[in-house]
């Protein structure tokens, strides 16, 4: 039931009126669907399944939790990244000449989705252990806010050229040329702007307060129109009605163990990623229950469980021809500006995605969304991940004018970034090759670097003295 505190905000467990239910739910899928979408193209994916599946997914895994710790983990779960590379090298071998956006045969999806139920496997069996170990405390270790934060602070950072290449209209062939223009700008501007004046200045303005992204959504396409770039011609292309084309993994094949190795091993960039996203909500549910005098949930002490739904979903999405999935940073960021963390209201975008996936002409409305406009939202969402990352590492009270810390922090920023920056995405490490063909996967390498780095730390500890105090 939605709280009565005079904070407006809605808690875990909450669940708003049934038509703000509605209109909470849409703007989440909103927020996802650009990210959700390109990754489907990027790997060859039918996009309706993906949608469908990745909704599925989602509902799956917050019923686990609700059913687990009788709460929501309020995580919406889209397709990952990071799983790019290995996948788009498999289906390569498989079918070279493939464009962007064409679909890969069911034989192509069949090897590679083997490898996600791997990866889902391993989340689980993860999970399990830190569940039986200790829970955060033991994971705290391995993986403090040190690391957790500056895994935070990449994955916004790294996303940075994505949400500028989408402002600019030079992403996903949007223009013949691929070359900026004027216009493209124009619409990213008038978003983003709104976007944040809607997310500053309606703040305690009731119900409408919380739908910030929505809304400047709305204004940045109606704005969009006049400049010729919403495309009217694509609504109703799809049919009423589309099917998502459901397959299922294969094991006998012989690109079969490639993919389990080169696909599975990716969890090594989820698992961080997830881990930090968990205590970034978490951090900003337990301040809007302080805030509004109500008892903590403490998300933050269920990151075992968390990784297993996270295991979960992956396997959902493995077993039915979907993306491998992971909880969704920009999804975060939007519950953290509209200060809704409610769990039905992630089911109903659940819902909603599994429904995109089979009625054509909603789906074509939200694709003839401008990519300025949602490159507008991106530059601020993205930008607010790696925001969140600086809070999590400021609420743990890292010292970081430890230099072994510092050391940490220092180690994953670089890789990271300069990664992402520098190497689109991949470090040209000529190491494994087998299973990194297009070379390390940046984000993933910049936390195993950070978290073995700590353990030598955690094993060799350093002195627990300041160089002052020997001059002294």
């Amino acid at each position: 039931m939605a709280t009565t505190s005079k904070v407006l905000g809605y808690l875990p467990s909450d669940t708003p009126p049934f038509g703000r239910m509605l209109l909470l739910g849409f703007q989440h899928v909103l927020t996802m669907f650009p990210a959700t979408v390109l990754c489907a193209l990027l790997m060859h994916f039918d996009v309706s399944t993906v949608l469908t599946v990745t909704g599925f997914g989602t509902i799956v895994a917050l019923l686990g939790s609700k059913f687990s710790i009788n709460t929501y983990i309020p995580l919406y779960y889209g397709s990952s990244f990071s799983y790019i590379a290995a996948v788009t090298s498999i289906i390569g071998v498989m079918e070279p000449d493939l464009a962007f956006g064409a679909v890969a045969s069911p034989a192509s999806i069949s090897v590679v989705t083997a490898g996600f139920l791997v990866t889902g496997v391993i989340n689980v069996l993860i999970g399990l252990l830190i569940r039986v170990t200790g829970g955060k405390k033991s994971l705290d270790k391995i993986l403090p806010a040190e690391i957790t934060g500056s895994v935070a602070i990449i994955i916004g950072i790294g996303l940075a050229y994505t949400a500028l290449t989408m402002a600019s209209g030079t992403c996903c062939g949007v223009e013949a040329n691929m070359a900026p223009t004027l216009k493209w700008w124009l619409a990213a501007l008038i978003t983003f702007l709104a976007a944040v004046l809607f997310s500053v200045y309606l703040q305690g303005k009731g119900f409408i307060g919380m739908l910030p992204i929505l809304l400047a959504m709305i204004l940045g396409y109606v704005a969009a129109i006049p400049i010729g770039l919403v495309d009217f011609s694509t609504i109703g292309a799809s049919g009423w009605v589309t099917l998502p084309k459901i397959v299922f993994p294969v094991f006998n094949h012989a690109l079969t163990a490639t993919a389990l190795i080169g696909v599975g091993v990716m969890a090594i960039a989820t698992i961080p990623e997830s881990t930090a996203h968990l205590y970034q909500i978490g951090l900003y549910v337990d301040h809007l229950a302080e805030e509004q005098g109500r008892e903590k949930p403490g998300l933050a002490k269920h990151i075992g469980l968390n990784l297993m739904l996270d295991g979960l979903n992956d396997m959902v999405n493995g077993l039915f021809g979907s993306t491998a999935g992971t909880n969704y940073g920009e999804n975060n960021s939007l519950m953290v500006i509209t200060r809704n963390y409610s769990g039905p209201a992630l089911i109903t975008a659940g819902v909603i995605a599994v429904i995109l996936g089979f009625i054509g002409p909603l789906r074509d409305v939200i694709y003839s969304i401008p990519t300025a406009v949602t490159g507008g939202l991106a530059i601020y969402l993205y930008g607010v991940i790696g925001v969140q990352g600086i809070a999590l590492m400021m609420a743990e009270k890292v010292d970081l004018f430890d230099p072994g810390k510092l050391a940490i922090v220092a180690l994953i920023l670089v890789v990271g970034i300069g990664g992402n920056i520098g190497y689109g995405g991949n470090l040209p490490i000529p190491l494994l090759k087998g299973v990194f063909p297009f070379g390390w996967p940046a984000i993933a390498a910049a936390a195993v670097f950070g978290i073995l780095l700590n353990l030598v730390f955690v094993f060799i500890k350093p002195p627990k003295i300041r160089a002052t105090d020997v001059l002294q």
